[in-house]
């Protein structure tokens, strides 16, 4: 979709909107987790529907991330000749790589669970996203912020 278009401010535009509708989407899965963390600690309040939510959520995220943000940051890099920043992305997407296979399979056992199971997958779900969030977030500035156009003072 990007690649077809004709400037670079046209272009560079795009990714950031691609980039802010994922940092978006970033926010409402944290929402969501955080009502399902809320919802462990009081008694009755889980349902099949909350952990549906943040399931679905979780999914989108990670698969935008992977389908859509890191490719269209790559290719920033490749097209700014920023060698920096392709050397992040070589150490940094196997991370992501890995974090994303053991999300998946988390969230594939939050369904059959009992409530101290899933305090627990919960908890290390979060710790995952914890470590994710931050290499996303070197992955945008280092790739993205950097080569976006300087606003005038």
């Amino acid at each position: 979709m990007l690649e077809s278009c004709k400037n670079a401010q046209e272009r560079w535009g795009g990714v950031h909107q691609l980039i802010d509708r994922w940092l978006q989407e970033r926010r409402e899965l944290l929402v969501s987790f955080n009502r399902l963390s809320q919802a462990l600690h009081q008694k009755g309040k889980v349902t099949s529907d909350k952990i549906e939510e943040f399931r679905e959520l979780l999914v989108d995220y990670l698969s935008a991330g992977h389908f859509e943000i890191y490719e269209q940051l790559m290719h920033e890099a490749e097209a700014f000749k920023d060698q920096e920043a392709l050397k992040l992305l070589d150490t940094t997407l196997p991370l992501l790589h890995e974090s994303t296979q053991q999300l998946m399979k988390d969230e594939e056992h939050l369904v059959p669970m009992g409530l101290n199971d899933l305090e627990k997958t919960l908890s290390h779900v979060g710790e995952l996203l914890a470590e994710r969030f931050e290499q996303e977030d070197q992955l945008i500035a280092k790739l993205h912020a950097a080569h976006a156009p300087q606003q005038p003072a």
